[in-house]
């Protein structure tokens, strides 16, 4: 059985921790702001505020109006301190009914708790729980609508064969179940999209990790409603992802179409209708499409063409979040969001602003996408109620809880903490006040003609004695010279410019400072001449936010670290930077670092944020590719690194006068190719046959000159010796002799000689 008496201590915590956090932080204390007079009033203003009925409280200016951790601080016995806060109390709770529980079709229960009775102060909030579950075999119609767009590669490939598990789990609780399947990506147009002519048919044109795709498309209903579910895994095995070029997707698009067109999603007008919205990423909303200069606004009708494909994505805005609340409503269409964890909070947000939604995680492969449907189907509520102001009294009220569908509903009775319990214990002509009034929750209600804490004298009464009592210090003004003292009080008066009030007419809501002309930056509230600032809001004039989220920047840090926070806005300290949060500095030390991180995952997919989401995200400056860098702005900086490859590439990072950050890179690094080996060998081996070549080459160059000199002496000392052999007189001719030889006997012997 589901108990009220945590929401109820849980309520109680936050009303104390509400208490505390105002009180110390110097804020307005709403609860003394006024000149309550009674305890009645005192709740009223506020559900934080209690009131002290302890006689011997509030002597001289104590108001008894204030919050109930600083009456107790203030010496009021907790006893006397009159703080009801709402709650909630169970009449009625029977279990929620289950196969094989031997119910009957009159005793089914399908709603828990089915009565409960609300007690609230005005002001005040209360919750409770509530628990619905669908009867065996009613007809459920799902529709799955999937993010296609390239970050959603992977749970594609999970949910392959999702039809067959998914209708084997809602088989367990109904045998009338029906599945469909749609997909969308975004605007096939820019900014939303890739729309140059090489991307037309593939956007994945380039992208080295995925690098096919089929083109960008709106919405696309692929499968209409069937109990055959082998269709659905059919379909899916056919599909895949396509890319588009912002972060946000257009999934709100899809889910209207999906909720309108009735006949082409075959949606069963006496079934369940269950939407399951998966993605992984935030959608697009209204007026983003004046980006792409869409101006007109989505007419919320059905825009399907005879290819099942959203006609009217590239000519109508994005819809609203009311025109969606609106639109699910009317077809009776329960949406799931299935959404990653980093999500989680900003599809939580939106539940709030479309009725009828529910956000729960996706595994990171899509894994429990069956169980999130599952949880779905038994659904459960926390209801919140408050009562905002107090009816006739002796009015009942009452009211019913009944979800569209189910024939069971929760039946509410309600009562308003309204009175004060010390009220009951009222004395009229108490002596308390001196006989004159009646003496309630600590204080006199005098009859008329009397005034006075006590009652204690008569209206125009001006005697000494009382006029002492309406001064704040002696010499000062009587009643502060706004007022007039009456019976040893002051009866403040009225101003065109607000309110005038205190003890001695002392205060006043106007006369605080002024930021812009307006009162205490309308951030505040003025009281007694001094500025108590609203939540999120510090100094004289409230006009310092001490929100710091505007101060963070795209990488979380704050003010991109180059300043500090103050008032809500960036103070740069870093020399040369600028920007809502610091962000642009292109004499920064750190600025190539930092752009360089762009340029890679940008351009080559690369690098620590190389995740495309991640990317998209965080690099949102203009990159231009150049096929050679010109140096000569003096406003741009000169930004080089070494890649992974030992290449260097080269960009200028400077900052248009529009503020946009731009980014001039190389299309390709520069890279230097290594000695090639046999090239050198080659190199080493002909210079040395080159030397050798012109060394003998300059020998004989030598010797030839060397050979041709000595036989020009030879010859001229052959032209001498002719000269003086002609000339000379003692020269005489030579003279040749040549023997013959013989041979002869003479006496016997041989001889052998010669003639002349």
């Amino acid at each position: 059985m589901w108990s009220a008496a945590p929401w109820t201590r849980r309520a109680a915590l936050c009303c104390v921790l509400l208490q505390t956090l105002v009180h110390s932080s110097g804020g307005l204390n709403m609860c003394m702001s006024g000149s309550t007079t009674s305890c009645e009033e005192c709740l009223l203003i506020h559900p934080n505020c209690a009131w002290c009925s302890q006689q011997d409280f509030g002597r001289g200016w104590m108001s008894r109006c204030d919050f109930f951790t600083n009456l107790l601080k203030r010496g009021c016995e907790n006893r006397f301190i009159e703080f009801p806060s709402s709650r909630t109390s169970i009449l009625e709770s029977r279990p929620l009914s289950s196969k094989g529980s031997g119910w009957t079709q009159y005793d089914v229960v399908q709603i828990m708790p089915q009565k409960i009775s609300l007690s609230l102060r005005p002001g005040g909030q209360t919750w409770f729980g509530l628990q619905v579950r669908q009867v065996e075999d009613y007809p459920v119609d799902l529709y799955y609508l999937m993010d296609l767009s390239l970050s959603m590669k992977d749970d594609l490939d999970t949910i392959r064969n999702l039809g067959t598990k998914l209708a084997l789990e809602m088989g367990k609780l109904t045998s009338n179940f029906r599945l469909g399947f749609g997909s969308f990506v975004d605007k096939n147009m820019s900014p939303f999209s890739y729309t140059a002519d090489k991307y037309q048919e593939n956007p994945c044109n380039g992208y080295k990790l995925f690098p096919n795709c089929v083109p960008t498309f709106g919405f696309r209903h692929i499968l209409s409603l069937t109990d055959k579910v082998d269709r659905f895994n059919e379909e899916v095995q056919k599909q895949m992802v396509s890319r588009n070029r912002d972060a946000p997707e257009g999934g709100f698009d899809a889910i209207l179409q999906a909720a309108v067109c009735k006949e082409e999603i075959g949606w069963r007008k006496e079934a369940y209708h269950l939407l399951v919205f998966a993605t992984d990423d935030v959608p697009h909303l209204a007026l983003d499409g004046r980006l792409g200069g869409l101006v007109q606004p989505h007419d919320g009708r059905c825009h399907l063409n005879d290819k099942n494909e959203y006609s009217a994505s590239t000519q109508m805005d994005y819809p609203s979040l009311a025109l969606l609340g609106e639109k699910l409503a009317e077809n009776n269409i329960f949406l799931i969001f299935a959404v990653t964890k980093r999500l989680y909070v900003i599809y939580k947000d939106f539940t709030a602003l479309i009725p009828g939604t529910t956000v729960e995680i996706l595994d990171q492969d899509s894994k429990n996408v069956i169980q999130l449907i599952i949880t779905a189907y038994n659904v459960s509520f926390n209801v919140s109620v408050e009562a905002r102001s107090c009816p006739p009294r002796g009015t009942d009220q009452s009211f019913t809880i009944k979800p569209v569908g189910f024939k069971d509903r929760l039946e509410v009775s309600v009562d308003y903490q309204c009175d004060c319990g010390c009220s009951q214990t009222a004395k009229s002509n108490s002596s308390i006040c001196s006989s004159m009034g009646t003496y309630t929750c600590g204080t006199c209600q005098c009859e008329p003609g009397y005034l006075g804490a006590r009652c204690e004298c008569q209206e125009g009464d001006s005697g000494s004695m009382y006029l002492s009592a309406c001064r704040e210090a002696e010499g000062k003004q009587i009643c502060s010279g706004r007022g007039e003292c009456s019976c040893n009080q002051c009866l403040c008066y009225e101003s065109e410019f607000g309110k005038i009030y205190g003890s001695f007419c002392e205060c006043d809501d106007f006369s605080c400072a002024r930021h812009k002309g307006i009162l205490c930056s309308g951030h505040g509230e003025c009281h007694c001449g001094e500025c108590k600032c609203h939540a999120g809001y510090v100094g004289d004039n409230c006009n310092c936010s001490t929100e710091t989220s505007t101060c963070v920047s795209d990488d979380g840090r704050m003010c991109s670290g180059r300043g500090s926070c103050v008032c809500g806005r960036c103070q740069c300290s870093e020399p040369g930077a600028f920007g809502d949060t610091c962000e642009k500095c292109p004499t920064c030390p750190d600025a190539c670092g930092t752009k360089r991180e762009c340029i890679e995952c940008r351009l080559f997919n690369s690098g620590r944020l190389a995740d495309n989401q991640t990317c998209q995200r965080l690099c949102k400056d203009e990159i231009i590719t150049v096929e050679m860098l010109k140096t000569e702005d003096p406003n741009a900086v000169l930004c080089l690194y070494k890649t992974d490859d030992d290449c260097v590439m080269k960009f200028m990072y400077s900052e248009h006068a529009s503020g946009l950050s731009v980014l001039t890179a190389l299309k390709e690094p520069e890279c230097s190719r290594g000695p090639d080996a046999l090239m050198v060998l080659l190199a080493v081996v002909g210079s040395i046959l080159l030397v050798g070549v012109v060394l003998l080459a300059v020998w004989k160059l030598v010797i030839t000159i060397h050979d041709r000199r000595e036989f020009a002496r030879f010859q001229s000392a052959r032209s001498r010796a002719r000269y003086e052999m002609a000339s000379n007189p003692l020269y005489k001719q030579p003279v040749s002799t040549h023997f013959v030889e013989t041979d002869f006997n003479m006496f016997g012997k041989s001889y052998n000689g010669g003639v002349h």
